[in-house]
């Protein structure tokens, strides 16, 4: 497929297995892979795609039935997901649930791989108001039910084809039970009651801010112009989480550049690459933020790091 034409014919590709989307890249041009099967009745999509945004639009909701609901698994990358009034970020191995006939919108900030089930939504066993309370709530395999349905369901997709019918029918029954599990476990655990409107308005602040975290120019202006509410309403939220937002934007910031620097695939970028890459504007900036929060470099906690004798804390 010629670049020029990439994007156009992975709309396309889309839309034929899961369903229409708006899709934008960086250039242009896109670079992806798909893979598609089924077991028993549930379709299951692994794609693989580089840095973009995905934005399911009415639009395109009219052209789908609802019969189903997506439970998908990321198991490379980030993704920053919107839908039902939520904002949350996904990370290698969770799971959560998005809805197909409302809009909703992803951002995915480098390449990443997704694995996608299609589940039929009367097989969950949910009304309409419970899928509203699922949808775009990451389910982190850190325990409990989580930790066996992520590589299972990862598993799953990775070998969906090698099974008899039989065995495959029986496995979709599983697969399907425990997300329904985990539905249930998901809608037990909600919040009685709604928090308080600074709460919520907070919660909504921090996800912008981790959604924008690359760009030099986040300020507690560019914040409070986002939400439109004043800087001092900004620095007031944050006092009653006992730090300062621009504390709390680079403590976010370090944690993702020490993270960056162990590995191979950006090792080449260099330690100031890095530090740019997360929003700050010089290497002077970032050594300095570095040895101020960790007591070291980022050249001497990388050599420590790549030694096997890692200093890193957790902020």
């Amino acid at each position: 497929m010629p670049l020029s034409e990439s994007l156009d014919f992975w709309h396309d590709a889309v839309l034929a297995q899961l369903v229409g989307m708006d899709i934008s890249a960086e250039g242009g041009t896109y670079a992806a892979t798909m893979r598609a099967d089924h077991l028993g009745d549930l379709g299951i999509t692994t794609v693989e795609c580089d840095p973009g945004v995905v934005h399911r639009t009415p639009r395109f909701i009219a052209r789908g039935d609802g019969r189903e609901v997506w439970a998908a698994v990321l198991t490379r990358g980030l993704a920053q997901v919107e839908q039902d009034g939520r904002a949350t970020e996904l990370r290698p191995g969770d799971v959560a649930f998005l809805e197909t006939i409302r809009p909703s919108r992803t951002r995915f900030p480098q390449r990443f791989q997704l694995k996608i089930f299609a589940v039929p939504r009367s097989r969950l066993g949910l009304s309409e108001a419970d899928l509203r309370q699922v949808t775009a709530r990451p389910m982190r395999p850190e325990g409990g039910l989580a930790a066996l349905l992520s590589p299972f369901m990862s598993r799953l997709a990775d070998t969906s084809d090698s099974y008899s019918r039989s065995a495959a029918e029986q496995l979709a029954g599983s697969a399907v039970d425990l997300l329904a599990a985990a539905a249930a476990q998901q809608l037990g655990t909600a919040p009685a009651r709604l928090p308080g409107a600074d709460r919520v308005l907070l919660l909504r602040i921090h996800a912008f801010i981790r959604w924008h975290l690359a760009d030099p120019d986040l300020t507690p202006e560019a914040i409070a112009r986002a939400h439109h509410i004043s800087v001092r309403y900004v620095h007031r939220l944050f006092e009653g989480q006992g730090t300062t937002v621009s504390r709390w934007i680079r403590e976010l910031r370090l944690r993702e550049c020490r993270r960056e620097l162990t590995r191979t695939t950006t090792r080449s970028l260099g330690v100031g690459g890095v530090g740019r890459r997360w929003g700050f504007t010089s290497t002077a900036q970032f050594g300095r933020a570095f040895r101020r929060e960790y007591g070291t470099s980022p050249t001497e906690w990388l050599q420590h790091a790549r030694g096997g004798r890692s200093i890193e804390k957790e902020a």
